[in-house]
């Protein structure tokens, strides 16, 4: 251990020693790059700027796009922990005239997902009209997500778009221009304002923002509509009949908070409020509603989404409240009153302009729809605002030495993950439930056991739901590749960023570091595993169809263990020269082909995993005992664990062999202790352990019991179990 630190601490004094360079990424790549591949007709590229990272694309001399990478202006941070680098080609037009993925390190989630798709969808990105994108802060296209890469292509899509956008106010492509600076005094909100409270003054003065569209105008938006069956399908209501007519007010200043609002909801606003998030109330009435009727708790308001500048915020559930009323006197009836709160890593300024986008969808067939926008600005008006005098000097923006990523940029990138949690909710919630209940279980290990066959069905319906929901549906699956990883970021310098990209990933991984502690690692192998839950299932399948069981001798059995040790350190001795190269021999391990591409594979993956179940059928858990390089990475630390909770009688191994006979990865040893390398917490000795009819243990306490008990006599209850304080005086039986 102690050598193994001296060369960690070697390893990361000479990294730290490397000379910093402010070369750009796209002076390193740009030399092995065809032009006419980026951009079709381009005969090469010009020579890099000195003022930004961008490189002219020439065509017979002429410039016809700038072509940059990605990683030169956004965090482009991938699941592996090393950036995602696109060369992107921009034309004067605003216009996205070409991409090319040119370099990754992301074979952690792209093993088994064929790297020709994920080039298609990066490619796909050309002819994007990054002027629309600024306009409409980002929003104005679909993403096509990579089951298995959901991660990588949300990490992809976000860096060409900000990237592009940033490129192209830079350089003033497509009429785009730099976001610069205020040149006269800022403003903030003041505190101290105070206003009238009357519904038509704010209304009057802007306090409240109306937008109001009747049948009418509606139809009139559809008519001009690409999808010609829309004009098709108009509305056959009266056209001055009122379609919606909704009201916005920055509730989040407190006079107009005050002054709109309810007192109790007043009240309620700053306990819901963190500090520098902002919120609006939205109020309707009409035909149409803004919130919509698909709208489920734990899911995304799809018909709103507030814009400013670059930036759009799309509000979830937890960004919701319902207002019990208004309370500016002369208010009109709403059928609909909300509030929406805008976090303050999303970059929102309360003190500029900023408009609310309502989507207006209209069906056009049996699951088609056709959409159209219509826009409700508000500025906040001068009364409720008061001048800051501007810095004397302004000062730099602060840059991270190591890394290069100014403050603005780390908040976009903390949005991006913090985007990617608040989509996962529900499976984060659910994963929740999973760690809870199995923990319950293993606190109350005695009582959860008590009865064989409840148990049995609680495990096999909680492996299902492992497999099913957190393997196929969820994807989930740890991988010896997270183990590769971490240790290679810890080297190469560390980031959250990465890590917390996949939330179900990680929270995995800090539930299986504490199971470490307490339970080693069975807790994971056991009952956490797709993989190990299916080869579980099909081999309890197989034993319902009377296939018969091998039972491999000891000796063998236990000289067939270090193999997997063996494949582990053999990874991670290559990912110390190459993290690429040691995940891409990690296909030893079965788990994309099984779990995350549900078999959809070429033939010789597929083949090698129903090999490994067809030897699970015969021998269980076969590749969990002597494959699995994660559950020897797994084992290695585990031996740190500080509680002992399987229980064991004297008589365990000597004579009774009972529980070494019938553990399903025969790691209990002919001598009765159990192995804690190669348990999965599976349970079923403690199951033996209180069973009346296959402990013999137990069976002579009850036959005592019962034979006392027709006497008349004081019960004989038999040996107590290991570490009783009474143990060491009862004779042996």
């Amino acid at each position: 251990m102690t050598v193994l630190r001296l060369l960690l601490a070697l390893a990361l004094s000479l990294f730290l020693a490397l000379p910093a360079t402010a070369q750009s990424v796209l002076s390193q790549l740009l030399p092995g790059q065809d032009a006419g591949e980026l951009v079709p007709g381009a005969d090469g590229f010009g020579p890099i700027r000195d003022d930004i990272a961008v490189a002219p694309v020439l065509r017979r001399g002429e410039t016809v796009a700038w072509a940059f990478i990605t990683s030169d202006f956004v965090g482009t941070t991938g699941y592996s922990g090393k950036p995602i680098h696109t060369l992107v080609a921009v034309g004067p037009d605003g216009v996205v005239a070409g991409v090319r993925l040119v370099q990754h390190s992301e074979p952690i989630v792209l093993i088994g997902i064929p790297e020709s798709r994920v080039r298609n969808l990066v490619e796909s990105y050309a002819g994007l009209n990054l002027v629309a994108e600024a306009q409409s802060g980002g929003t104005s296209h679909d993403v096509e997500i990579i089951s298995g890469a959901t991660v990588t292509v949300m990490v992809i899509d976000d860096s060409i778009v900000r990237s592009g956008i940033k490129v192209a106010r830079e350089l003033g492509l497509g009429g785009l221009e730099p976001l610069a600076a205020p040149a006269g005094p800022q403003y903030e909100i003041d505190p101290e304002a105070v206003i009238d409270s009357d519904w038509f003054t704010m209304e009057g003065d802007g306090t409240v923002r109306r937008m109001s569209l009747d049948v009418g105008q509606v139809n009139a938006a559809f008519e001009h509509n690409p999808d010609p069956r829309a004009a098709e399908r108009p509305l056959d209501d009266a056209p001055e009949t009122n379609f919606i007519d909704m009201y916005m007010g920055l509730v989040s200043v407190p006079a107009i908070g005050d002054a709109l609002l309810q007192a109790g909801d007043a009240a309620n606003l700053d306990g819901w409020l963190a500090e520098g998030d902002q919120a609006i109330a939205v109020m309707a009435r009409g035909l149409y509603s803004f919130k919509g009727s698909g709208y489920v708790r734990g899911g995304i308001f799809d018909r709103i989404v507030l814009i400013q500048d670059d930036i759009s915020v799309r509000f979830h559930d937890r960004d919701h409240r319902r207002l019990g009323g208004i309370g500016a006197g002369g208010a009109p009836e709403f059928t609909e009153t909300d509030l929406f709160r805008i976090p303050v890593a999303s970059g929102f300024d309360p003190t500029k302009p900023f408009r609310l986008q309502l989507l207006v969808q209209r069906a056009v067939g049996p699951v088609d729809k056709a959409f159209e926008t219509f826009e409700l600005g508000y500025q906040l008006p001068p009364q409720y605002l008061r001048p800051v005098a501007a810095p004397a000097t302004a000062a730099p923006p602060e840059i991270a030495q190591a890394g290069g990523i100014s403050a603005d940029e780390a908040t976009a990138q903390a949005a991006l993950w913090k985007r990617i949690w608040q989509d996962s909710k529900l499976k984060i919630a659910i994963l929740g439930a999973m760690l809870a209940v199995l923990t319950g279980v293993f606190f109350f290990q005695m009582f959860a056991t008590r009865n064989e066959r409840k148990f049995y069905i609680f495990r096999m319906a909680y492996l299902t739901v492992t497999l099913v929901v957190l393997g196929w549906y969820f994807n989930a699956q740890l991988s010896v590749v997270n183990i590769l990883a971490l240790f290679n970021s810890l080297i190469t310098g560390f980031s959250w960023q990465a890590f917390l990209l996949d939330p179900l990933t990680f929270i995995l991984w800090f539930a299986v570091a504490a199971a470490l502690i307490f339970w080693g690692r069975g807790a994971y192998c056991g009952w956490l595993c797709p993989f190990g839950a299916l080869q579980e299932l099909t081999n309890q399948i197989a034993r319902k169809l009377r296939v018969p069981q091998w039972t491999l001798p000891w000796g063998l059995h236990e000289r067939l263990w270090p193999i997997k040790y063996m494949i582990f350190l053999g990874l991670f001795g290559v990912s110390l020269v190459s993290l690429g190269q040691a995940e891409q021999l990690a296909e030893v391990e079965p788990f994309k082909t099984a779990i995350i591409l549900k078999f959809a594979r070429a033939w010789p993956f597929v083949a090698y995993v129903a090999a490994l179940l067809m030897a699970g059928l015969f021998v269980e858990r076969f590749y969990c005992r002597y494959l699995c390089p994660l559950g020897a990475g797994l084992a290695i630390p585990a031996r740190m664990r500080m509680f002992d909770w399987l229980k064991r009688y004297h008589e365990c191994g000597n004579p009774c062999q009972t529980c070494a006979n019938e553990c399903p990865v025969q790691a209990i040893h002919p001598t009765g202790e159990i192995n804690p390398n190669e348990c999965v917490n599976c349970l079923h000795c403690q199951v033996l352990y209180q069973s009346e009819d296959r402990c013999p243990v137990v069976i002579k306490k009850v036959k005592r019991r019962a034979k006392a008990a027709a006497a008349g006599a004081p019960p004989d209850l038999g040996r107590p179990p290991v570490g009783h304080p009474n143990a060491s005086r009862v004779t042996t039986v």
